[in-house]
Formats: C-alpha cells, sequence, structure tokens
C-alpha cells in the first residue's frame, strides 16, 4: 500500500514527538527505536522508511523539542515594552510549573549535560537551540539599550537554565523553591523589572 507524502510527514512528526519525549525521559544516548516506534504505533521495521539511523532520529527531535519550546514560550516573542516581554519570559522560566515541567517547555535544564557528551553534529544541533533562544532573549535586551545583547543573552540564558537546572536537582522543596525566587529577584533587579507585571 502507497501513503501520501501528507500521510507519509504526518507520520514521520509522530516519531519525532516521540522521539523528543524519550530523550527527555532517558537522554539521547539511551533511546530505543522500537519503543519510540511502538508508541508512535509504527513497527520497528518502518523506521527506516522516515530516518537513515538513530542519530539521524536523535539530531531531528532536538528540533522539536526546541520548536515545542518555542511554541509554550511565546512570550519572549510578543510585540510591545520590552521590560514587559522580559519579566513575562523570566516569570514563566523560572515558575514552579516549568520546573515540574520536564517533559516540556525548554531542553536545556534537562539535557545539557547529556548533550555535552553527544556525538559533534548533535551537540551543533543542541548549540543551535541554544542560539535561537539566546537571540530571541537579545531582541528585547538590545531595545533595553545593552550594548552587547548577545552576550547579556548568553548570560541570562546560563542563569535561567542554571536556576532551573539546580531548583529540579535538590531533594528539598523549600530549597527548590527559593533557587527559583532567588534566580528570578536577581535577574529582575538587574534588568530593572521590578515595577513591570
Amino acid at each position: 500500500m502507497r501513503y501520501s507524502s501528507a500521510h507519509k510527514a504526518e507520520t514521520r512528526e509522530r516519531v519525532l514527538k516521540e522521539a523528543a519525549k524519550e530523550i527527555r525521559e532517558r537522554g539521547p544516548d539511551n533511546v530505543a527505536v522500537a519503543g519510540i516506534m511502538a508508541r508512535a504505533g509504527l513497527t520497528h521495521g518502518g523506521f527506516y522508511a522516515h530516518f537513515p539511523s538513530k542519530d539521524a532520529l536523535v539530531k531531528e527531535a532536538i528540533g522539536t523539542m526546541f520548536a515545542d519550546a518555542r511554541r509554550r514560550s511565546a512570550t519572549i516573542d510578543a510585540e510591545g515594552d520590552p521590560r514587559s516581554v522580559l519579566r513575562a519570559y523570566v516569570d514563566f522560566y523560572l515558575s514552579p510549573a516549568h520546573r515540574d515541567g520536564r517533559d516540556r517547555g525548554c531542553p536545556l535544564p534537562t539535557l545539557s549535560g547529556d548533550f555535552a557528551r553527544s556525538k559533534p553534529e548533535t551537540r551543533e544541533r543542541f548549540g543551535a537551540g541554544v542560539v535561537g533562544i539566546a537571540s530571541r532573549l537579545a531582541a528585547p535586551l538590545g531595545q533595553l539599550g545593552f550594548a552587547s545583547p548577545d552576550a547579556e543573552a548568553h548570560a541570562l540564558l546560563a542563569q535561567l537554565v542554571g536556576g532551573v537546572a539546580l531548583a529540579r536537582a535538590v531533594g528539598d522543596a523549600e530549597l527548590s523553591d527559593a533557587l527559583l525566587a532567588d534566580t528570578r529577584a536577581s535577574i529582575v533587579a538587574r534588568y530593572g523589572l521590578e515595577t513591570v507585571q
């Protein structure tokens, strides 16, 4: 039976979504193609109709994770006052909901350590996701008059990711909440976002 190109594209997207979930759960080196295909409602044998290798699947699934994160964090792309835009993004990123949602949201706090040990081409794809988020942060920072908005965006992103990663890693709920709140307070003060809601 021959399938249309639209059906093939939909099937491929379904596999990528399942792969992204598995990468978040297990890390990029521990994904199981058979399990991903089964959850997508397909046979293991059909895998090679969509991807030449497991490495290719992981590389493409990285893009899926960053696209999903972009949809969930559209506040940074909003038009309007750059302080309000930045504050909305910081509030989202350092929220308990984002901390607790390892299976969705930004993949950086969950997977940075895993991808640091990956193959160069996979790390390049992950790096492209980092650049994409940093460039989205650089836009309002540039509007706020920072001389080096790209460098400022890198520093801000590192603080956001570190805050969430540490808040997820500790076993004490009170300390976890404090890490989020203290990181948020530091960023809000540094960028003069106190009066913005």
